[in-house]
């Protein structure tokens, strides 16, 4: 007896998911937790693993289609299903009053949700969907389902009384991007000798369209403050030899960045908060997103209860998810829950930027390079110091300046204290 398999919930706020690949094909044998596609979400690229043994029967979802969550994307053969219970399945069908074909058309509760594959491919080949009859779940009207009608070159056209385009766009499914983003002409740009021309991966399609979602969403305001972190960079200098000989790892400046922020973020909560539309949700547990980039893509993972950890703690887990993504290990899991970004912009030597807020959360704190300035003293006197900049980026939506103003003085005064004889890494 064939038992389905569903699009997990990869993410928070996460609505749907692409197969990029497929790792197995029907009758493939499977165990639990083996991984049977990669999927991509504009949060995270992960293995779905299976839920149960048995021999894989159907992909129902195709490579580069996007499936909503808790849709169906294959069923399984489950191993050690009870015979009697296929049995009592069977003689329920052949004692069944109604049509096989009857039962199938009965449930056409799915038939009008398109994704954005089957709209695109649709749309392209002037394909009356209301015409078309879905395969999957519900009656919806899957990729396959498209594709065969083309290949029939019977294609149903639009009826007079076909909905209007406003009316199509409103049945689709709701996806991580703005739909005028989604669905944008290619842009014409003349294509000289030399230049070269880069495909666009699923990963870069993902941020793209999780970035135009923050930005077209959330009115960003931003704010700056400068930092004198003189003694901070003394004392990390003075213990990051014999921490690394003892624990095994770096200590870098970003823990000590992160411990001043959760302590503030204690002070002024509001931060650590999201927009819910008609309410906003200011969130009891502090869970620190830090942005890690590579090659060709940028992740966000997430440090738990941050404010329960001391420096140390806050290091190890910034080295053991630093790790995770350098080695392709990085799950669904560890992207999310998070409350507040703080982005290491500093490592790649800015000393200023305009972060975009990971959405939905309110605020994005960026860490700028250290670098050594010559600074006017209280005394008038001009001294070399080591000084960094602050950048945050704000949803006005829910906070203001006021509030953010205060939050960035209290993490400069946190970190301007930091020092040999008054910060503890353990």
């Amino acid at each position: 007896m064939a038992t389905e398999i569903t699009m997990p919930q990869l993410g928070e706020s996460v609505t749907e998911g692409t197969i990029s690949k497929w790792l197995v094909k029907p009758g493939d044998k499977v165990n639990k937790y083996d991984p049977i596609a990669e999927v991509m979400t504009d949060k995270v690229n992960a293995e779905v693993p299976s839920s149960f043994t048995g021999v894989i029967k159907e992909l129902v979802a195709d490579e580069d289609e996007t499936i909503a969550v808790g849709n169906v994307i294959c069923t399984i053969e489950v191993e050690g299903a009870a015979p009697a219970a296929e049995e009592k399945v069977n003689k329920v069908e052949e004692n069944s009053s109604v049509a096989p074909e009857a039962t199938k058309d009965s449930d056409q509760s799915q038939k009008k949700r398109y994704s954005p594959a089957v709209l695109r491919l649709a749309q392209e080949n002037d394909i009356d969907l209301e015409q078309v009859s879905g395969s999957g779940k519900g009656g919806r009207i899957t990729r396959k389902d498209i594709l065969a009608v083309i290949e029939s070159a019977d294609i149903p056209q639009a009826k007079s009384e076909t909905p209007s385009a406003q009316e199509v766009e409103a049945k689709v499914e709701p996806t991580s991007a703005p739909k005028p983003a989604k669905e944008t002409a290619p842009i014409d740009i003349p294509v000289a000798a030399g230049d070269i021309e880069i495909p666009v991966s699923g990963v870069r399609k993902a941020i793209a369209a999780n970035m135009v979602r923050s930005k077209h969403e959330a009115p960003h305001a931003w704010t700056m403050v400068e930092v004198d972190v003189t003694n901070l960079v003394n004392f990390r200098n003075s213990v990051k030899k014999d921490f690394k000989q003892k624990e095994g790892f770096n200590i870098t400046f970003l823990p000590f960045f992160i411990k001043a922020v959760v302590e503030s973020l204690k002070e002024f909560p509001q931060l650590n908060s999201m927009w819910a539309g008609d309410k906003i949700i200011q969130k009891k547990d502090i869970n620190i997103s830090i942005a890690v980039a590579t090659d060709d893509a940028l992740f966000v993972p997430v440090i738990k209860h941050a404010d329960e950890k001391n420096i140390k703690g806050i290091a190890r887990e910034v080295n053991e998810l630093a790790e995770k993504v350098r080695t392709g290990k990085l799950s669904g899991a560890d992207m999310q829950g998070g409350t507040f970004t703080v982005n290491n912009t500093g490592s790649f030597g800015s000393v200023l930027s305009t972060p975009i807020i990971n959405y939905p959360q309110a605020a994005i704190l960026s860490v700028e390079s250290i670098v050594k300035r010559p600074v006017v003293m209280e005394n008038d006197m001009i001294a070399v110091r080591s000084m960094v900049n602050l950048c945050l980026s704000l949803d006005h939506r829910v906070l203001d300046g006021l509030v953010c103003g205060r939050f960035l003085a209290r993490v400069k005064e946190k970190l301007e204290k930091m020092g040999k004889e008054t910060t503890s890494i353990y």
